[in-house]
Formats: C-alpha cells, sequence, structure tokens
C-alpha cells in the first residue's frame, strides 16, 4: 500500500492512489469502456462488524480531535454507509459540520477508464480549494477489489499522479486533521487468502487492532520514538537477503497511536495524520545514506504475485529493480512510467508496535501495524515527516526481520525488543 493523502473527491484523483497501492497484470484493454462497464458488482449486504458502530464512530471523532466549528468531510464506499452516517451524527454532537461523499469502486474505475487522457494532466483545482474549507478529512479505505485498475495504461497513471501532487502538500500546510480506517486491513475475501486467514480472523484481527487501547498504545510509541530518536544506524536483515543500512541520526521521529493529541496538532504537519488501525513509529533517512538489498519474500500487483521483488541500493537511492512472478511485469512497467528520479529513493522507515494485531507466523505478505513488523519503501515519504512529495510509493513489508540500532537489537526475526 502507498500512503498519499487521498483527493477528498474520491474517485478523480484517488484513483492514482489506489492505482499505486492495488495490484494487477495484464495489458491494457483494446476497449475502455466496455473495460469499465465490467466492473464487479459492489456487495449487495456485508456481515456487521463485530464491534459497536456508534461506540466507534464516537472514538474516530476524538481520534480526530473534531471539535465545534469544525468542518469535517467523511468518504468511504456505499456498502459502509451506516459507519458513514454514525460518524457524522457523531461529529455534529460535538458541533461540528459533517459532510459525506459517498463513492463506489465503480466509479472510481469509470473515472479512469471513461474520461479522456487529456485531462490526466489537469490541475485538481477543487481538490486544492477545498483543502482551505475543511479541517478534518475521515476516511474509510474500504474498497472490495484488489485489482479495480487492471489493464491501466502506466503512462496514464503517471500523469495522473504528477497532476495529484500538489494535494498532499496542500493538507499539510493547511494543518487538516486526518484519520485514515483501512490500513491494509480492511477485512475482504481476497485480503484473508493472502494473508493465510479466514474471513472471520481477519475480521476480528481489524477490529481488535482498531480498538486496541490507545493509552498505552502512546506509551510503547513513545518508548520506541525516544529509543530511534536517541540512535544513528538502523541494520535490517532478514534469510530472503534483505542486508539494509542507514543512517536515521537528526530525523523527526513520528507515531501513529490512534490519537491526534494537543501536541500533535501544535506540531502541525505530518502529525496530524492517524493510520487505523494505529501502531507504527517512522522515521526518514538521513539524505544518501542507504546501502544494500532489500527483499520482499511475497508481494502482489493488482492480484498478480510477485517473487522476490528486491532492490540494490547505493547512497540512499535503488540502481536495480528486480522480481519475479507473474505481478512483477506490470509493477515495473508502471514504476518506468514514472519519470522523476525521486522514485529511487529509499524514502522511510516503519516499526510496527500493535500488540492487538497478530498475522499467521508463516504469512510472508506483511502489515504495516503488527508489533515487530518492518517497512521500507521508496518514494514520497510526506507523511512521515519527510520532503518527498512525488505522488508515487514502493513499500517493501518485512516480516521476521531483525533490526538492529547502532548494534544494539530492537527486533528479533519479528519481534519488538524494545
Amino acid at each position: 500500500m502507498t500512503r498519499l493523502t487521498v483527493s477528498i473527491l474520491g474517485a478523480a484523483i484517488a484513483c492514482v492512489v489506489l492505482a499505486a497501492c492495488q495490484k494487477q497484470e495484464t495489458p491494457p484493454p483494446a476497449d475502455a469502456q466496455a473495460t469499465a462497464e465490467s466492473t464487479a458488482a459492489e456487495p449487495a449486504e456485508r456481515a456487521a462488524p463485530p464491534v459497536d458502530l456508534e461506540q466507534l464512530a464516537q472514538r474516530l471523532v476524538a481520534s480526530a480531535a473534531v471539535k465545534e466549528g469544525d468542518a469535517v468531510i467523511i468518504v468511504g464506499r456505499t456498502h459502509d454507509a451506516e459507519l458513514l452516517e454514525d460518524i457524522a451524527l457523531q461529529v455534529r454532537r460535538v458541533g461540528a459540520f459533517p459532510m459525506i461523499e459517498y463513492t463506489s469502486d465503480r466509479l472510481a474505475k469509470r473515472m479512469f477508464f471513461d474520461v479522456p487522457a487529456q485531462f490526466d494532466s489537469q490541475a485538481p483545482a477543487l481538490d486544492l480549494a477545498l483543502s482551505k474549507v475543511f479541517d478534518v478529512v475521515i476516511s474509510l479505505s474500504n474498497g472490495t477489489s484488489e485489482n479495480l485498475f487492471e489493464g491501466a495504461d502506466p503512462q496514464r497513471v503517471a500523469a495522473r499522479g504528477k497532476a495529484g501532487e500538489a494535494i498532499g502538500q496542500a493538507f499539510m500546510k493547511e494543518n487538516v486533521r486526518q484519520v485514515e480506517i483501512g490500513n491494509g486491513l480492511y477485512p475482504t475475501p481476497w485480503r484473508a487468502q493472502r494473508l493465510g486467514m479466514s474471513e472471520t480472523e481477519l475480521a476480528r484481527t481489524f477490529w481488535e487492532g482498531v480498538n486496541v487501547d490507545h493509552a498505552a498504545l502512546q506509551t510503547r510509541g513513545q518508548a520506541v520514538k525516544g529509543a530511534l530518536a536517541a540512535g544513528n544506524e538502523l541494520h535490517i536483515s532478514h534469510p530472503n537477503g534483505t542486508d539494509y543500512r542507514m543512517r536515521i541520526q537528526g530525523r523527526p521521529v513520528l507515531v501513529s497511536d490512534g490519537v491526534i493529541s494537543p501536541e500533535d496538532i501544535r506540531s502541525g504537519g505530518p502529525a496530524l495524520q492517524v493510520f487505523l488501525p494505529a501502531g507504527e513509529v517512522y522515521t526518514t533517512p538521513v539524505a544518501g545514506t542507504g546501502e544494500g538489498r532489500i527483499v520482499a519474500t511475497r508481494d502482489y500487483f493488482r492480484g498478480q504475485a510477485i517473487d522476490d521483488l528486491a532492490v540494490t541500493v547505493a547512497g540512499g537511492k535503488i540502481t536495480a529493480l528486480t522480481g519475479t512472478g507473474p505481478g512483477f511485469a506490470a509493477l515495473k512497467a508502471e514504476f518506468d512510467a514514472v519519470s522523476d528520479a525521486r522514485k529511487n529513493d529509499v524514502s522511510f522507515f516503519d516499526m510496527g508496535i500493535n500488540p492487538n494485531v497478530k498475522l499467521p507466523s508463516g504469512s510472508q505478505v506483511g502489515n504495516w501495524v503488527p508489533a515487530g513488523t518492518v517497512t521500507l519503501g521508496l518514494g514520497n515519504n510526506l507523511w512521515a515527516g519527510g520532503d518527498n512529495v512525488l505522488a508515487y510509493g514502493l513499500n517493501f513489508f518485512l516480516p521476521g526481520s531483525t533490526v538492529t540500532l547502532d548494534g544494539k537489537v530492537i527486533v528479533d526475526k519479528g519481534q519488538l525488543a524494545l
């Protein structure tokens, strides 16, 4: 999953974000209209989540530090309308002003394939204007398809990404508070299969992760943040061939602990983001210091598997991108279509600290938040306190890694040691 500020108008620019996040491999279709009409139907009915939606809505509004007079946009797909409406009610109950934007997989897909390419480079004027209107964005990343943009022209994806680059910067500049619900764990049948879990197990894991004790998580997050802030060299290794070193001395360290605190509000910018389920500590490298090799044992690009996705890095920039499996060619084509050299920057280090999110021990596909998990990434790092604003990113989830900080083990084979 790529972390970019999602367009609050959803379908027009957000498809760029989804194109980077979801996974695919197929050649572009000859008839874009026919492709759009073949979009998988939205689920007509979903089982109720094992949580009290009213209570969850209250928690989300508190997480976003919504206060009287705030203008709040709530974004999500229609099959979770009840939760979106409960959030809106709780927003209004504190004297703030909610607006719901419903979207769908069908609309997002058609807004890509059925809109003429001549508009791909058009500046997102409305999104930029609305960054000055809304104080808070609460978004539910509840798309149900992993290959929604199968067949998308990589050049068009790159053009839309470049046009939308200013959105993240605008929302950061205006200190818009952002809460995203999903974080790569939103329960879907395909995600459960990928992680080696039943749908019931994934749903339970997701909601337990969302409902973690945020006070305890904040305490743990501050301890990990303190250790990273006091350190210099990170060494990440894994039996799959990952052997990577980077320096972080003097770089800002941020924590996603589920709540936007008064301190976060004073800090502004990337501190005003929450990803739920929460539980991450992240930082960015000292420029030019990354050296070695990073390997993701198993990944996917729009539903197609990639084995041993790897980069070789010198001076903090990748010199080679390799991989095998049916998904690699399409991923490489999309990577190659981005002409901006910032795509080559190894741009962040992310460590999970959530004790409630546990993936099967044999799972080769990771996630951001399980305690002791490690993620490294290329490209955009604005969300992590960096200055790479490129609207493209590529993440390497490294479950089971060992991490040392100045020679001291802080993650031991996927287990948090701090």
